[in-house]
């Protein structure tokens, strides 16, 4: 059931509400840039899905259902602000500016992370639940200490809410007054576990018990997503301290290619919210509102097309990586133990480099 203190700016039906406290601010250009954003990242996604099924990756984590979500948190960032996300935000990475085939390099086990965190100004996953709320403080302290006019801003589920990591990464913002954004996509099931049985009022309520706001959003509701992001990124910058945001929102298939939802969800809930699809929604906004033609929409599918077939090409041609390699990056400097596990390694034969 969406309550009523849920920030939502475009029904399911793709008409607009007005709301008390958040008005869009994007003209109709942005929004079809939204629009092509949702529609390449879901298509991307089915693709790497359809690569993990024939055993080109040895995970994928999918992200259908949760584009708005993304994409609308992850164009409200500035260049300067820093995410940290968890094992899902495809469509963040892809807002910040990484190659889509990055963001599989770990998926394939051809990498640690992917990609060069202070490039593209966001953090490799993190696969240990919650551990990334407390990367995002300890930066956003660093900026507090720096003067710098930035923020930081940590993605993770309903499930990973109920990590002590999570929550005490709340209690070192809220003492410090920590310029970051805690955002919450709460798709109601963490794994198997729904979020109604890990907490019995809203997620966002608990920002309250820390001293800091917290805001429910539609999380398929790209425009509200993008403002309500928008200025707690803003008021973070400006010395406001920490916001948490929950996104809520549903994880349309498998929590990732090593689950089945049907073990542990009814079909007709997610009919549901099949009728909610947050692509959908936008795209009867643009044909309503802004008279959006049906070749702009089908220009939009080539393209991502396109884009899947290119990411199924790069991901084959990636090859497997040295051994040896694994232990380069484990500190920022020499360490005695590190180089005697690679000297034993060189001596095994499992691998002829030296570094």
């Amino acid at each position: 059931m969406i309550d009523e203190e849920l920030v939502r700016l475009l029904t399911p039906e793709g008409e607009r509400v007005a709301h008390p406290e958040y008005q869009s601010t994007l003209s109709g250009e942005e929004i079809f840039g939204l629009y092509r954003d949702m529609v390449i990242i879901r298509r991307l996604c089915n693709e790497s899905t359809s690569l993990q099924r024939q055993g080109q990756l040895a995970l994928w984590a999918p992200v259908q259902g949760q584009e708005a979500a993304q994409i609308g948190a992850g164009r409200a960032m500035a260049p300067t602000d820093f995410s940290f996300p968890t094992y899902r935000e495809h469509g963040i990475a892809w807002c910040r500016g990484i190659p889509p085939e990055n963001m599989l390099r770990l998926f394939r086990a051809v990498s640690n992370g992917g990609w060069d965190p202070q490039k593209y100004r966001h953090s490799v996953p993190t696969i240990v639940l919650g551990n990334q709320a407390l990367h995002a403080v300890g930066y956003a302290m660093g900026i507090q200490r720096d003067g710098a006019e930035e923020a930081a801003i940590t993605f993770f589920g309903d499930g990973a809410s109920s990590q002590g990591d999570t929550l005490e990464a709340f209690v070192w913002a809220a003492s410090f007054n920590a310029p970051v954004v805690f955002f919450c996509q709460n798709n109601q099931w963490g794994i198997s576990t729904p979020s109604s049985l890990q907490s019995k009022v809203p997620l966002y309520r608990r920002a309250e018990g820390f001293g800091f706001p917290g805001v429910r959003v539609d999380g398929n509701d790209v425009l509200a997503v993008y403002e309500v992001t928008k200025r707690a990124l803003e008021n973070a910058r400006v010395g406001g301290g920490p916001t948490l945001i929950e996104a809520y929102t549903y994880r349309m298939g498998a929590h990732t290619t090593s689950d089945d939802p049907t073990r542990y969800r009814i079909d007709a809930e997610v009919e549901v919210w099949k009728h909610r699809d947050p692509v959908e929604r936008v795209k009867a906004l643009l044909v309503r509102e802004y008279e959006i033609k049906s070749t702009a929409f089908d220009d939009v599918a080539t393209e991502a097309d396109a884009m899947a077939l290119k990411l199924r090409e790069d991901v084959l041609a990636m090859s497997r990586p040295d051994p040896i390699t694994m232990f380069d990056n484990a500190y920022a400097s020499e360490h005695p133990l590190v180089d005697e596990g690679r000297r034993e390694m060189v001596e095994l034969g499992i691998s002829g480099g030296t570094h």
